[in-house]
């Protein structure tokens, strides 16, 4: 991390959710690429309850150790306050703030019918909620720095799922949290675009916390050495490029990354249509959308129903 200049030398990178899994990663690519990296991360278990540890202060310390400058913060941004001093402590910290990468989360998986609402809250609080308020205060201080005359290079790059753009069986909450997080991304890139702000989503694929229990045996990294798909350090090159200048142009986009694969996703577009110019009776309706489910593409499956 000494080396000569990144792709993110003199940029200041907040990572949520930095202190495990792919957050670290992350936190730790950004810093290799030249970064000032604030390391965000609770300290809670899978669940969200309170961890026994400060995982983030053993990210700040391994950037340290290998040259790099970081800062660690405990705050919880999925409130007001918490989104505050996270922007605070890279300002105090660095001077500036450049770009943002959204990633905390856990899971409490249930199937629908035994899914109570302190579960949906609580999934739904942490993926989206803590996915807007940092992005709401880190946009303040960009268009502030706007309107102010001076030069902003943002970006803001959130963390979906498969599970948000196809579903997936047994986390409705999680799911629907992830869902949320891609349309936010759209409407962020397009009112931010203004002051300089760019807003992107992946939609990542690894082994983590949040994903070892739910694959169990099929994310396993392989034996004698080769490539391991399932890494989280596959996903932080697409995110680092994402966060840095190099990323110009690029904004309301989503993509996958799994291993050594990169997908733009499309999301929804119009497929057939019919339009009579009149009120459709209840039948006509119905037969109307039969032709024209006849001729459409058929859904990708839900998670979980392959």
């Amino acid at each position: 991390m000494t080396g000569g200049a990144g792709l993110c030398t003199g940029r200041v990178v907040i990572v949520t959710g930095a202190g495990r899994g792919l957050g670290r990663a992350h936190a730790l690519a950004f810093a290799a690429e030249g970064a000032k990296v604030v390391v965000n991360d609770l300290g809670v278990g899978l669940d969200g309850a309170p961890g026994p540890d400060g995982p983030a202060a053993r990210v700040v310390a391994e950037i340290e150790a290998l040259g790099g400058e970081a800062v660690a913060h405990g705050g919880d941004i999925a409130t007001g306050g918490g989104a505050d001093s996270l922007v605070e402590c890279a300002l105090a910290r660095f001077g500036r703030m450049d770009t943002l990468v959204n990633n905390a989360g856990f899971l409490r998986d249930r199937m629908l019918v035994n899914l109570d609402e302190g579960d949906w809250d609580a999934v739904v609080r942490v993926h989206l909620k803590g996915h807007f308020l940092p992005l709401r205060a880190a946009a303040a201080w960009w268009r502030a720095e706007a309107k102010a005359g001076r030069r902003v290079a943002a970006r803001v790059v959130n963390t979906s799922s498969g599970a948000g753009l196809l579903g997936s069986v047994g986390q409705g909450n999680y799911s629907a949290a992830k869902a949320g997080i891609l349309g936010l991304t759209l409407v962020a890139a397009a009112e931010l675009e203004r002051y300089g702000v760019q807003v992107n989503a992946i939609a990542p694929a690894a082994r983590t916390r949040m994903t070892e229990q739910a694959f169990a045996g099929t994310m396993a990294a392989p034996e004698g050495g080769g490539f391991d798909a399932m890494a989280p350090e596959n996903v932080s090159p697409l995110v680092v490029w994402l966060g840095s200048d190099a990323s110009a142009g690029v904004t309301g986009r989503v993509f996958e990354a799994e291993g050594g694969r990169i997908t733009v996703m499309e999301g929804w577009r119009p497929g057939p249509t019919a339009d009579r110019g009149a009120r459709w009776s209840p039948a006509e309706a119905g037969e109307a959308a039969a032709k024209l489910l006849s001729s459409a593409r058929p859904p990708l499956p839900v998670y979980g129903t392959r």
